[in-house]
C-alpha cells in the first residue's frame, strides 16, 4: 500500500475485525444470556456491556503495550450458558457466577502458580469439554431444516457458498439472510420503543455453590483454555512477546465491570487477533496496534446501539437465530473435537468427557460440563496410573 494510504490500513483492518467479531457470534451471546434466565432487556444490556467492555479493554491494552491486543467476548462461554440452563436463583445467580469468573481470571494473571495450574489442565479434556458444550448447539441448523425447511436451507446455502469464496464473511452473510427472512415473514419492526442509545440494566448479583460449580468454574476454564491462552499464542506467532499475566488481569477486570450489567466474560481474541496482528494491518509491526484500537472503538459503537440489534433478533424466528449460531460454532466444534482426540493415549478420557458433557445431564444442580471434566479427569488419572505400573 502506498505511503499516502498507509495510515488507513490499520483502521480498515480494525473495522473489518470488529464487524467479523461482532456479527459472527452475537447470536450465540444472546442465546446464552437468555438461556441463563436473562429477560430481553437484561440480554440487551449484557450484549451492550460486553461490546463496550471488550472495546475499551482492547483500546487500553493496545495503547499501553503498543501491541495489537484484540479482545472478544467469550463465545465458548456463551455456548456453555446456552447448554447449562437457568439456575435456581435466576439470572442474578448467573451474574454472581460471572463476577466470580472475572475474579478468577484476574487471579490467573496476578498469581503465576494459579495461572500455570490453569494452563496445566490437560488439553484433551479441556477441548473435549468444549466440544461437548458446542455439540447440541451445532445441531440447531438440522433442527431448523426440520421446522422451517425453506428458510433454513436458504440460510445454510448462503453460509456454504460464502464459506467457499469469502470465508470470513460466511456467518455475517448468513445472519443478513436470516434477518431478511425474518423481516419478510413478519410485520414491520416497531422501533418506537427502542432507545437510540441502549440503556444499561443493573442486575444485583447473588451467589450460590450451584452457580459457582455449574457456571463460574466451567466458564473460567473454557475462557482461559480456548480463548486467553490461544490469544497469547496468536500474538506470539506474529512475532510479539506479550506478558500474558497483565493481559489476563485486565481482561478479568473488564469482565467484572460488565458482569453487573449482564455480561458473562471478555477475553483475548484469536481470529480477530490474527486480522489485527498480520501484515494486512500494516507492513510495520510496530504500528499494527492501531488496528486493535480501531476495532475497540467500533465495538463500543456497536454496544451503544445494541437495542437495535435486539429489535431485529426479536422479529426473527428463534430457531433461525439458533441455526446461525450453530453454523458459527461448527469450526470451533471441529477444531476442539480434533484436538481432544489427537493423542491416542488420552482419547478414551477425552471421549468420556465429551459424552458426559454433551449429554446435558445435571446432578446435584451441577451442569454436565463440570461432571464431564471430572469424569474424564478421573479416567485419565486411572489410565496413567495403570500405565505407570
Amino acid at each position: 500500500m502506498s505511503g499516502r494510504f498507509a495510515g488507513l490500513q490499520p483502521a480498515s483492518a480494525g473495522f473489518l475485525a470488529a464487524i467479523v467479531g461482532f456479527a459472527s457470534s452475537f447470536a450465540i451471546v444472546i442465546q446464552g444470556l437468555t438461556a441463563a434466565g436473562a429477560s430481553p432487556a437484561e440480554a440487551t444490556s449484557g450484549l451492550m456491556a460486553l461490546s463496550i467492555s471488550m472495546g475499551l479493554c482492547a483500546i487500553v491494552a493496545s495503547l499501553a503495550t503498543k501491541i495489537p491486543v484484540s479482545i472478544a467476548w467469550s463465545t465458548p462461554g456463551a455456548a456453555l450458558l446456552a447448554t447449562a440452563g437457568p439456575l435456581e436463583g435466576g439470572f442474578s445467580a448467573a451474574v454472581g457466577a460471572f463476577l466470580v469468573c472475572g475474579a478468577l481470571i484476574v487471579l490467573a494473571g496476578l498469581i503465576k502458580p494459579f495461572g500455570r495450574a490453569v494452563a496445566a489442565i490437560p488439553a484433551p479434556l479441556a477441548n473435549a469439554m468444549l466440544a461437548g458444550v458446542l455439540f447440541g448447539l451445532c445441531l440447531a441448523p438440522v433442527r431448523a431444516v426440520a421446522e422451517l425447511p425453506f428458510s433454513a436451507l436458504a440460510i445454510i446455502a448462503v453460509w456454504a457458498i460464502a464459506l467457499r469464496f469469502v470465508r470470513l464473511f460466511a456467518v455475517p452473510l448468513a445472519m443478513v439472510m436470516t434477518f431478511a427472512i425474518g423481516l419478510s415473514s413478519s410485520s414491520p419492526i416497531d422501533l418506537s420503543n427502542v432507545q437510540p442509545i441502549t440503556e444499561p440494566v443493573w442486575i444485583a448479583p447473588s451467589f450460590s455453590l450451584e452457580a459457582l460449580i455449574s457456571i463460574a468454574l466451567p466458564l473460567f476454564i473454557v475462557t482461559m483454555a480456548s480463548q486467553n491462552i490461544p490469544g497469547v499464542a496468536v500474538l506470539s506467532a506474529y512475532g510479539y512477546r506479550p506478558k500474558s499475566g497483565p493481559l489476563f488481569t485486565v481482561s478479568g477486570v473488564f469482565s467484572m465491570l460488565s458482569a453487573p450489567f449482564g455480561g458473562h466474560a471478555v477475553n483475548l481474541a484469536a481470529i480477530t487477533a490474527a486480522m489485527c496482528a498480520g501484515e494486512d494491518a500494516h507492513k510495520d509491526p510496530a504500528k499494527r496496534y492501531w488496528a486493535a484500537v480501531t476495532a475497540g472503538a467500533v465495538y463500543v459503537l456497536f454496544g451503544l446501539f445494541a437495542g437495535l440489534v435486539m429489535a431485529f433478533v426479536a422479529a426473527t424466528p428463534t430457531i433461525l437465530i439458533e441455526a446461525v449460531a450453530g453454523l458459527a460454532l461448527l469450526g470451533a466444534f471441529a477444531f476442539s473435537i480434533s484436538e481432544a482426540t489427537k493423542a491416542p493415549a488420552d482419547r478414551d478420557s477425552a471421549i468420556i468427557t465429551f459424552m458426559v458433557t454433551a449429554s446435558g445431564v445435571s446432578f446435584l444442580g451441577v451442569s454436565g460440563a463440570f461432571w464431564g471434566l471430572l469424569a474424564g479427569g478421573a479416567f485419565m488419572a486411572l489410565s496413567r496410573t495403570k500405565t505407570a505400573k
